[in-house]
């Protein structure tokens, strides 16, 4: 069985938690990747999009390319407008409402800096006078916490946030001192798993297809997408451009009673969610490798939930596609993943790309 790595590992997902990745502005995660990618990809190159693309030669010229991916971006903020008095007001890069995040610190990705601000709310001291305080109150209006709510305080003026570059467009992040990986037991816990736990996967199979010396039957092309958050751009520019028909994307995975999924269970295993029916012979193939390696996987047919993978079959950009996560607790919140997961993941997508 898979058992979490060495101490460099741990401290690899550290480097890529803290690494700012708002969506389209993914520089710092990819430099990591590309630092990490460089002794071991035949060829590395960044595309039009911003996806990393690491390639590993087949062995077999007559076999079919393989696309496995996973995102660099991160759920993030834009600033909407900069008020008079200095203060932000935001909207979302993603899905998630200002609780999956808190109210608390944040990063300011100016152009010619990066300042620190403060999302909140106002007083809870407030009575029905303060409408906007006063409906988001569990013993007063009872209405969930939503972007329109909040704001970034900056204790700045407008004019000088504008010498930082800052204005509509912005990127806004949660703050590095917020991103801190902690362990719960046999778990691992922190803001941004998604995906950064897996993007970890994918430097791990690069190694170890490295140093095994085991190559891919057909081309290999390990992507790190950009914009998935918002709507898996980066993967259908790489999956127009890049050759080969099966698109695997490695994700978080819910663990929820609905879908039959646990965070004490393995890999979990998608045969559909919002966007597509995700191919019964991948998803197949995935769920033997497991069982093969001594992991219980975790068959799911998941709703809300969508992939770049799925994206990209969605929009015929890839005529098969499958999904593995790691399991995952409160995914798009503070996450929490078993601490074996990342190695098991690895040896499942090892097998899967690399046939014994």
């Amino acid at each position: 069985m898979a058992e979490w790595g060495d101490d460099l590992e741990g401290e690899l997902l550290q480097e890529l938690l803290r690494a700012y990745g708002p969506c389209g502005q993914e520089d710092a995660v990819r430099d990591i990747c590309r630092r990490e990618l460089g002794p071991y990809a035949d060829e590395l190159w960044t595309d039009a999009a911003g996806n990393l693309v690491a390639t590993f030669g087949g062995s077999d010229p007559a076999s079919p390319a393989v696309r496995v991916l996973a995102h660099l971006d991160e759920l993030s903020m834009l600033v909407k407008r900069v008020e008079p008095d200095g203060t932000l007001r935001l909207t979302p890069l993603g899905t998630m409402y200002p609780a999956n995040f808190g109210l608390g610190p944040v990063a300011i990705l100016g152009d010619d800096e990066t300042l620190c601000g403060v999302l909140a709310l106002g007083s809870e001291h407030t009575t029905q006078e303060t409408e906007r305080i006063w409906r988001t109150k569990p013993d007063q209006g009872d209405k969930a916490l939503d972007w329109p709510d909040v704001y970034v305080f900056t204790g700045l003026e407008p004019d000088q946030l504008a010498k930082s570059g800052i204005g509509p467009g912005t990127r806004v992040c949660i703050d590095r001192s917020k991103r801190e990986l902690i362990e719960v037991g046999d778990y691992l816990g922190c803001y941004f798993m998604d995906d950064r736990a897996a993007v970890l996967t994918l430097l791990l199979l690069a190694r170890q297809i490295h140093t095994t010396g085991r190559r891919p039957a057909g081309d290999l092309y390990l992507v790190f997408t950009t914009n998935e958050e918002v709507g898996g751009v980066g993967a259908a520019h790489a999956c127009r451009t890049l050759p080969g028909d099966t698109t695997l994307a490695v994700e978080v995975g819910p663990t929820e009673a609905e879908y039959g999924t646990t965070v004490t269970g393995g890999p979990i295993v998608a045969y559909s969610d919002a966007q597509c029916v995700y191919d019964k012979a991948v998803a197949d193939r995935l769920c033997a490798i497991a069982r093969d390696l001594g992991h219980t996987p975790q068959a799911a047919v998941l709703g809300a939930f969508e992939s770049d993978a799925s994206h990209t079959k969605a929009a015929g950009l890839s005529p098969r596609a499958g999904l593995l996560c790691l399991p995952t607790l409160s995914t798009h919140g503070y996450e929490v993943i078993p601490r074996s997961a990342i190695a098991a993941v690895t040896e499942v997508l090892m097998d899967f790309v690399v046939p014994r």
